[in-house]
């Protein structure tokens, strides 16, 4: 063969040789995550992240990073998929502002910022209302010390008038939510002694459930947003004697039955139990079912000596406590939640990573194992169940 065609064959080796590694290469490998991503908008499936404490961390020195690079959290969770912001309000958190100079957080002018940081990036809202100036729970509903006393009557009106006053406030600034929490696991109740749950009486609590609706919904006539109203009850396994006690009563003009699961707490802990719940839920009531808040553990460690509230012990079988285990466990509990007809999974507190912020029990924080960020503030695969190729 002459040197010419000797040196024509080799290139064309070269090339297919290169051609071949390159195709190898690029196949996934047997525990590669898909490469096939797809966003949702929110009122198809709400991909939601709670982010309400972001502003306090980033004033006290928690940053944000994808591939080391500082980078806006919200920008971050965006691009991996979050197309719902999840934020809530306290009426008059004095007790906040006790422990940061004076300077107030998850009171009006916080969640405006809140607000426009997600619509900013096309994100839609969930403003959580806890009709109180603390924290709302199901052990903990405490009437906002400037509605303290009142009648049933009295409180029915300010709880009202708050309600209508805040939508309206952030109307004025082009900043409605999409969705707005009546309420936050509300299992017995809201403020506290009048609107609490004893002995089975449901009234009073049902009331004020009713007052708030009603202040969204005369809202709504003059809005362009008109927000889906969420009644908000935590865990599955109280869920159902929950919202046929309301139903009872007579408050049936809600548009989601929004729902707490998190599985430290809870009698359901497998994902097909998930959806057989949701089902049996959205049968016999007809609303659409959402999880509000939720969340699993990457690891054990802590960022800080602030004790974590999950620990090794609260992982389920089937999900290690890694990195993969928790990207795992959001991608298997969306997909359950979608197969039984839900409509949404927002997981709570994701960018609660540890700074000097004190939250009035501990500086930094108790959740930094639960987050979507690792110890260094960069984002982690977690973030991907938002963009995962579900099956509906």
């Amino acid at each position: 063969m002459k040197l010419k065609e000797k040196n024509k064959l080799y290139v064309q080796m070269m090339v297919f040789f290169f051609v071949l590694s390159s195709f190898i290469s690029c196949k996934p490998g047997k525990n590669t995550p898909p490469v096939e991503k797809q966003l949702y908008a929110w009122n198809q499936f709400s991909m939601g992240v709670d982010l309400s404490y972001v502003n306090n961390i980033e004033d006290h020195g928690g940053q944000y990073r994808e591939n080391n690079l500082l980078k806006d959290p919200f920008q971050i969770l965006q691009e991996h998929g979050a197309n719902t912001v999840r934020v809530r309000l306290w009426h008059h958190p004095s007790w906040v502002a006790a422990l940061n100079g004076g300077k107030y957080y998850n009171d009006l002018n916080d969640i405006e910022k809140t607000i426009s940081r997600a619509k900013q990036l096309g994100m839609a809202v969930n403003l959580d209302l806890h009709y109180s100036d603390t924290w709302a729970d199901p052990s903990h509903q405490d009437t906002p010390a400037a509605w303290a006393g009142l009648s049933l009557t009295d409180l029915k009106d300010s709880l009202y008038n708050y309600t209508i006053s805040v939508l309206n406030d952030l109307k004025s600034k082009n900043l409605v939510p999409e969705m707005i929490q009546v309420g936050n696991e509300s299992n017995n109740g809201i403020c506290w002694p009048v609107g609490k749950v004893v002995g089975n009486n449901w009234d009073n609590f049902t009331e004020l459930l009713k007052s708030g609706i009603k202040a969204v919904r005369d809202f709504s006539q003059s809005s362009s947003i008109k927000p889906k109203i969420i009644l908000h009850e935590a865990q599955f396994q109280t869920a159902n004697g929950w919202i046929q006690n309301l139903v009872a009563k007579g408050v049936t003009d809600f548009d989601i039955l929004g729902l707490s699961h998190y599985s430290k707490w809870s009698v359901v802990k497998t994902m097909q139990g998930v959806t057989d719940s949701i089902k049996v839920l959205t049968t016999r009531y007809g609303k659409p079912v959402m999880i509000v808040e939720t969340a699993y553990p990457w690891t054990a460690n802590s960022a800080d000596s602030y004790a974590n509230i999950f620990s090794a012990s609260d992982i389920i079988t089937g999900y290690d406590l890694s990195k993969d285990g928790q990207y795992r466990y959001m991608k298997d509990l969306a997909q359950a939640v979608i197969k039984a007809g839900g409509i949404g999974v927002q997981y709570w507190e994701p960018a609660w990573i540890s700074s000097s912020m004190n939250d009035g029990w501990g500086t930094g924080s108790s959740w930094e194992n639960n987050a979507f960020f690792d110890f260094n503030g960069n984002v982690l695969p977690v973030a991907d169940f938002m963009n995962f190729k579900y099956q509906f």
